[in-house]
């Protein structure tokens, strides 16, 4: 029986609309999907929502919408932009739905049945201000594997350490900006530390990118702590027998997987349970994922799929990360490219921007989105190569015989196609889409080679049979490269098989097809170009957006009470001031701020105060700075002072204690 394969994305949270970075994922993964099956591969393709977690919830509290309705604004959005950029899911639902709901209740009963659940009473940050324990994503502190600034699940700011609740040092209610106390309360956790050596075995024989497998087997290779499951919130899925409890979002989410494939297969008549609960079966499962959330992918997955005695990925894909104009992808500082409002809005098609994001790099290095460089790959390999090989071909053949003339296919014509072809398969099932773009792309400059050095418009005065056996080999070639590029550009592969007199559907049309000869006598229709030039003036205006959003980004602005309230200020003590070599501004500064955590700061009042006169001051401190590298020495905050004739330092009007906020 021929193998099944089931390939997933890694869920688009449903709390923002789409951006470019959303898309380094997606548009891979249904390249890949589509190569499987022109390949004859039985596959299925599914993704959803991920429609649970704390930052829906405090979304939804400031828009003050339910989360329900949030949910289903942003998973109407996704559906739809997916589908205007033609990655076509055969399933795309939602960890609400009621199927996920049972299938995580399932899981998490297997789980507790099979002794891998246990219950342990933790401390966990409690704000009395607020007169609740806080949720991950409520609650901010230190981390206390490196020191940096980090939310409560995860340093996000520095080491990437993901935080079991009780971890985090200093808390903060990110509410109210309150100093969170610990309180004891019973959760429930997974012994993810049993699965050790199971995990280390796992790896070594996991498929897909080595990125994947070496950044797991990092933290594989140190202690592998239990894993909190539960969490304090009422939007998610109940942990059973604990209505006040739901599971953590890490846990419904990749079960999503498994719902919505469980979702396509009762509407399609087939057994799901063939697909993830057959582990010695004939599926493989793959998935591709960001490279943000390895850890999880390659590490509690797999270990949860185990315990419950469900089928294990086969593979997993992770992306490099992408850059918005050789900068940092931030919202927050302006570097996006929105997928609606700056792309599809502005009339560009949606397969350019597919091959840009494939053909770019390395599906794992990182990738750099700039509108420059669009234009150039579009004007120069869309325009330049691809497209002005296919519409000389066809305008001469139109307009000369208005069909497919006769002629003996040429050797190396064919060899060059069975070449083009063999190399874009092995590169695609390697999830190398870059080199298999490539390959494909150095077919289409043979043609335009082939076609210029054979003159056919030399030989159609003196030798119209030769003529024809020149168009007819590089329509063969055009029919190669529509059959190889549809998988990356369907919309626009479909338009040159049109074109092209073909009566198949191409989306159907198996790589094997390239070597058949095409039809002679085959009508062939009046052609148009398929790709159009991106002029100056177009990029100009885009890159003038990209630019009036971050400058805007930039500007002073009024805040809302939560935006001040993301600011960490607090009062610190400082208890070492010295100069720092080689530099006439600066001071390196020790500041106290509670519990005898000294942070290190560098501060530019050299100028303006003596280090021996700072020693015992108590100073204002924004403590979660993002940290910064000063003549070598690492600052992590900033000590607050007015600028007029020097710095004048801002201090409390009489002495408090040390970690005071500021609100």
């Amino acid at each position: 029986m021929q193998r099944r394969t089931l390939v997933t994305c890694g869920l688009p949270y449903a709390n923002g609309p789409a951006h470019i970075g959303h898309l380094r994922t997606y548009i891979p993964a249904d390249i890949f999907v589509r190569s499987l099956r022109k390949q004859g591969r039985n596959t299925v393709f599914v993704c959803g929502s991920d429609a649970h977690g704390t930052p829906i919830v405090i979304n939804a509290e400031e828009l003050e919408v339910t989360p329900s309705e949030l949910v289903k604004k942003y998973h109407d959005h996704f559906d739809q932009t997916f589908k205007s950029l033609n990655i076509i899911f055969d399933k795309f639902g939602s960890t609400e739905s009621e199927t996920n709901h049972n299938r995580t209740t399932e899981i998490v009963n297997a789980l507790i049945d099979n002794g891998y659940v246990f219950a342990k009473e933790i401390e966990l940050a409690y704000c009395r201000t607020c007169n609740r324990f806080l949720p991950d994503r409520y609650v901010e502190g230190i981390c206390p594997e490196c020191g940096a600034v980090a939310r409560g699940d995860e340093c996000d700011q520095g080491c990437g350490k993901h935080l079991e609740p009780g971890e985090i040092l200093e808390p903060v209610c990110k509410i109210c900006r309150s100093k969170a106390e610990y309180r004891v309360q019973e959760h429930f956790f997974f012994r993810l530390s049993e699965f050790k050596d199971f995990l280390s075995d796992y790896l070594d024989k996991l498929e897909g990118t080595s990125n994947a497998r070496n950044y797991a087997r990092g933290w594989i290779d140190k202690k592998l702590n239990d894993w909190c499951i539960t969490r304090n919130l009422e939007w998610g899925v109940r942990f059973p027998g604990h209505d006040e409890l739901v599971v953590y979002v890490w846990v419904d989410a990749p079960i999503g997987y498994i719902s919505f494939t469980e979702e396509w297969a009762n509407e399609h008549g087939v057994d799901w349970k063939e697909y993830w609960m057959n582990p010695d079966g004939d599926t493989d499962i793959i998935h591709f994922i960001g490279g943000d959330i390895i850890y999880h992918h390659c590490i509690f997955w797999p270990a949860l799929l185990k315990g419950a005695g469900y089928t294990l990925p086969k593979a997993v894909v992770a992306s490099g990360m992408v850059k918005i104009g050789d900068k940092t992808f931030s919202k927050s500082r302006g570097y996006v490219v929105w997928v609606n409002d700056d792309y599809l809005d502005k009339g560009f098609h949606p397969d350019l921007l597919r091959y840009y994001l494939a053909s770019y790099t390395s599906h794992t290095k990182e990738l750099n989105f700039s509108w420059k460089i669009f234009q150039e790959k579009v004007n120069n390999e869309l325009v330049g190569t691809l497209g002005n090989f296919i519409y000389r071909t066809l305008l001469f053949a139109h307009k000369n015989f208005g069909a497919v003339p006769d002629g003996e296919i040429d050797p190396e014509v064919t060899r060059n196609i069975d070449d083009a072809r063999n190399a874009m398969i092995d590169y695609f099932n390697e999830y190398e889409f870059k080199q298999g773009i490539d390959s494909a792309m150095n077919l289409a400059s043979f043609g335009n080679v082939y076609f210029q050095s054979n003159e056919p418009w030399k030989l159609i005065k003196t030798d119209i049979s030769g003529a024809g056996t020149v168009i007819r080999n590089c329509l063969q070639i055009a029919k190669a490269l529509a059959v190889l590029f549809e998988p990356v550009m369907p919309v626009i592969a479909h338009d040159a098989w049109n074109q092209l007199g073909m009566a198949a559907e191409l989306a159907n049309t198996p790589y094997d097809e390239v070597v058949t000869e095409i039809k002679v006598g085959q009508p062939l229709p009046k052609p148009a170009m398929l790709f159009t030039k991106i002029d100056d003036s177009t990029m100009m205006e885009m890159e003038r957006i990209l630019e009036d959003r971050v400058r805007m980004a930039s500007k002073k602005k009024n805040i809302s009470f939560e935006e001040f309230s993301d600011l960490d200020i607090r009062v610190g003590t400082i208890v070492l001031a010295e100069p720092i070599k080689k530099s006439k501004k600066l001071l390196r500064l020790l500041v106290d701020l509670g519990e005898n955590r000294s942070r290190q700061i560098v501060a530019g009042i050299a100028q303006t105060h003596n280090p021996e006169d700072l020693v015992g001051r108590q100073v204002v401190v924004l403590a979660n700075m993002l940290p910064a590298t000063l003549f070598g020495i690492e600052s992590r905050g900033m000590i607050l002072a007015a600028d007029h004739d020097g710095a004048a330092l801002l201090v409390p009007e009489r002495k408090i204690p040390a970690g005071t906020a500021v609100r």
